[in-house]
Parts: structure tokens; C-alpha cells; sequence
């Protein structure tokens, strides 16, 4: 395989080199940074979410005219997008502001029902370790939503999530380089 040519998951190894040195430069601005450079890449970050959202929700609904299955969800998906998306990038300091309280209730609801099948599938299934850990994500998905409102807590997923990136950006550049050699 030569240098430009795609491995087996269809990425070059350099993109995703670059992904991973991105990871590492915007967490670590948004861990070490000052607090100025802080707000100004999560201000960035929120704006490219509503380009994203924004951009998704448009093809969401263009692919519904493509194929016709499921074609009430994708209505739904893509004017949810719009709607998010545009949103965001009209109110930039408002959403920065709402979505990590957003993100943490999202969160909490998928954590609930998650939970909840894993305890059913596990007691069906007579799988203990299944069951009891459904019931563990359950309760904390129900802390999360209990406490989504608290600004602590959107803010305590923001730093989680700068560490993650900064620390994962370099587990993205050594798998890179793996890549590269293989």
C-alpha cells in the first residue's frame, strides 16, 4: 500500500494524524489555554455544531426525496437539524451558554432507557452483571436529568470533554503512525 492509498477503513493515515493533532491542539487549548483562548474555541466549537447540525439537517431531507424509506423520521431528523442548527448559529452566546445543559439531559434520557434495556435484557437473560449494570446507568441517568439545570454540571462535561480530546488526540496520532508503518 502506498502512502496515498485508504486502509481498510477507508481513511488515509494522514487524515487521521491530522484529526488527532487537531484533538490534541483544541483540548489543550481548552484545558491549558487562557481563558480568553478557552471561550474564544468553545465559542468556535459551538458555532461549527450549528454548521453541523444545520448542514445534516439539510441532507437529512434531501435524502428523503433520494430514498423514500423511513421518510417521516428523516422529516423529523432533518427539520430538527434546521431548526438546532439555525438556532445556534443566530444565538452563538445563548447556546453556548444552554448546550452543554442540553448535551447533559440528552445524555441523562439516553442513559434511562439505555439502562433500562440493559436491566430488562439482562434479567430476561438471566445475566446478572448485564442487570446490575443497567440499573447502575439507569440511576445515573436519572441524576443527570435531575441535575441538568445545575451550571456545574453542563461545565463539569465541558472539562471532561477537553480532557478527552486533548488525551484521545494522542491515542488518535499513535494509531496514525500505526497506520503509516503497517
Amino acid at each position: 500500500m502506498t502512502a496515498t492509498e485508504a486502509p481498510a477503513n477507508g481513511r488515509p493515515w494522514w487524515l487521521t494524524l491530522i484529526m488527532g493533532i487537531a484533538a490534541v491542539v483544541i483540548g489543550g487549548i481548552l484545558v491549558f489555554g487562557s481563558l480568553t483562548a478557552q471561550t474564544r474555541i468553545y465559542l468556535l466549537l459551538v458555532q461549527l455544531v450549528g454548521i453541523w447540525w444545520l448542514a445534516d439537517g439539510i441532507t437529512t431531507i434531501i435524502s428523503m426525496f433520494v430514498d423514500r424509506r423511513g421518510w417521516g423520521w428523516k422529516l423529523f431528523s432533518g427539520l430538527v437539524g434546521l431548526f438546532a442548527g439555525g438556532w445556534i448559529l443566530i444565538y452563538p452566546i445563548y447556546a453556548a451558554m444552554a448546550l452543554p445543559r442540553i448535551f447533559l439531559l440528552i445524555i441523562g434520557i439516553w442513559g434511562v432507557f439505555h439502562g433500562a434495556e440493559l436491566l430488562f435484557v439482562g434479567l430476561r437473560a438471566r445475566a446478572w452483571g448485564s442487570a446490575v449494570l443497567g440499573a447502575i446507568v439507569v440511576v445515573f441517568g436519572l441524576i443527570l436529568m435531575a441535575n441538568y439545570d445545575e451550571a456545574g454540571w453542563g461545565l463539569s462535561l465541558i472539562a471532561m470533554a477537553a480532557w478527552f480530546a486533548f488525551l484521545g488526540g494522542f491515542v488518535v496520532i499513535y494509531r496514525a503512525l500505526q497506520e503509516r508503518n503497517a
